[in-house]
């Protein structure tokens, strides 16, 4: 028997479940049954190319009675085949909302088309308020069937996202939106089901206009896995692919998204794996477009290494709005950190976050390197050059390439920057760059006598760094000696070195590079 086909980009639950198709699925049914029992009002942010959009269609086809489908999968004997939903299907996931009219052209399209596939007369239903034709819609649907309607929404927060760069439009488009999802609201008696999904999470007030009853299942542990694959899953369904492939090195690429439950992969970027033979790339980095964070960053200060490191309550992942764009919030949602653990303090729960996997902890840093720095495509070599130097053991070289590196950087970085007070800018800029090569690194890193600026590790070698800044006359080597940071690696049997570096913020350079090891 022919291997089974990977199903890059099809969204399409009916197409990937032809059995002519012979295409991979990876059962999510018994995960929307438990949707079904459930209240009945659900929200989901997952980042883009979770397979939200498969997700959605494959509950349509429940709700539609397509039993066919379904034949071996987990719901197939527990659902109610013979009672059947009709559909109303919204999807934001394309198009261009550059402007308010081109938003509301896109719903009427949108509304035009389900009174079309649902049997009803587009003109009967229209009005010019985009509320008012959906509740119309809903309202002629539910009378039309004599059944109570479903409405699923997938990439409900796109137009907003897609002009986040553009406070007016973004306002503008939250506006047109909220209005128009209050037609759920005003709808509750024709509802059968409702389900919404996106990127972001806006609050309740600020864009779904009083849907309290909407339940937002997004870091739920009983709905972690709905989206995305899991190891077992690669191991399970994937049989005719992995022959000579190293999973624990696919893990450490591509795994680690965290919801509370088994951590997941995102599935392009498995599929676009397998596709290309096994191939490490940044597969769903290159899918997308994160210069939006870049001009989040330029309105604040922040220390790259604190963002990977951040631990917060559930009040700020829940507060991305147009007008309060907290960059813990944005990259959460959006997928470039994920969650590490729940930390319980007192009364209040917070989380630490972290970056999910080798792939986002160096497309994600060489973004920031090339933010802090101006270097463009001359990095490259630099990074090249690194990554020798570091499994040399070649400190000389690193050294070097060190000072080459701030030597570089045009004078405007500085400027715009305000090093005077953000000498973070000095340990961001080394961050970024080793963590862009895609070793090990971690900042304040506790020992049981303080914390290590910086810590690398590398395949057979642990960097400790110690910086200082305007400090001439302190040896940033000695209090590594003296505090014996180096401790905590004795029993890792790899090469220790400690690495001293002293930063001076007139001459915009390292003045001092000392090693030894140890």
């Amino acid at each position: 028997m022919d291997r089974k086909k990977l199903p890059i980009g099809i969204q399409s639950f009916s197409k990937i479940r032809n059995v002519q198709e012979n295409f991979i699925y990876i059962d999510k049914t018994d995960i929307a049954l438990k949707l079904l029992d459930g209240s009945g009002y659900y929200f989901l942010s997952r980042p883009r190319r979770f397979g939200k959009s498969l997700f959605l269609d494959t509950l349509s086809e429940i709700f539609k009675g397509h039993k066919e489908y379904f034949k071996g999968l987990y719901i197939y004997d527990k659902w109610k085949w013979e009672e059947s939903f009709p559909v109303v299907k919204i999807s934001f996931a394309s198009g261009d909302f550059s402007t308010d009219d081109n938003i509301k052209e896109a719903i009427t399209e949108l509304l035009r088309s389900n009174s079309n596939n649902l049997g009803l007369n587009f003109e009967d239903i229209d009005h010019p308020q985009a509320v008012i034709s959906l509740k119309r819609l809903i309202e002629a649907v539910y009378e039309k069937y004599n059944q109570k309607v479903v409405v699923l929404i997938d990439e409900y927060d796109k137009p907003v996202l897609d002009n986040i760069n553009n406070k007016d439009l973004s306002l503008s488009a939250r506006g047109i939106l909220r209005n128009f999802y209050s037609a759920i609201k005003d709808s509750d008696r024709y509802l059968r089901f409702v389900f919404l999904t996106g990127v972001s999470k806006f609050s309740k007030m600020n864009l779904f206009s009083g849907l309290n009853n909407l339940e937002d299942i997004t870091i739920d542990d009983r709905f972690a896995t709905i989206t995305g694959y899991t190891h077992d899953d690669l191991k399970e369904n994937f049989s005719d692919y992995i022959d000579g492939v190293d999973l624990e090195k696919v893990k450490k690429w591509y795994n680690g998204y965290n919801y509370f439950g088994e951590p997941i992969y995102n599935p392009f970027d498995i599929l676009l794996f397998f596709s290309k033979g096994g191939e490490y790339k940044n597969y769903w980095w290159q899918t997308g477009n994160p210069s939006f964070l870049i001009e989040i960053l330029k309105q604040g200060k922040h220390y790259l290494p604190d963002l990977e490191n951040m631990v917060v309550s559930e009040e700020v992942l829940s507060a991305f709005d147009v007008g309060r764009i907290d960059i813990e919030a944005l990259l959460w949602q959006t997928g470039y950190l994920t969650f590490d653990r729940k930390v319980d303090k007192q009364v209040r729960m917070y989380y630490k976050l972290k970056v999910p996997n080798l792939e986002i902890q160096m497309s994600l840093n060489a973004l920031f390197f090339d933010y802090l720095t101006n270097l463009g495509n001359t990095s490259l070599q630099k990074q090249s050059n690194a990554v020798d130097a570091i499994l040399d053991h070649d400190l000389k070289s690193l050294k070097q390439l060190l000072y080459s590196l701030f030597a570089a950087i045009p004078y405007d970085n500085y400027v715009n920057n305000n090093i005077s007070v953000y000498e973070g800018y000095y340990a961001s800029v080394i961050f970024a760059f080793l963590s862009s090569l895609g070793f090990e690194v971690s900042t304040e890193d506790h020992t049981n006598v303080g914390r290590i600026d910086m810590t690398m590790i590398g395949p057979d070698s642990i960097f400790i760094l110690e910086f200082k800044v305007d400090m001439p006359d302190e040896s940033a080597i000695h209090q590594i000696e003296t505090k014996k940071y180096y401790e905590k690696y004795l029993s890792e049997n790899k090469k220790i070195y400690l690495v001293g570096i002293h930063f001076d913020s007139e001459e915009r350079n390292i003045v001092n590079f000392e090693w030894k090891e140890r």
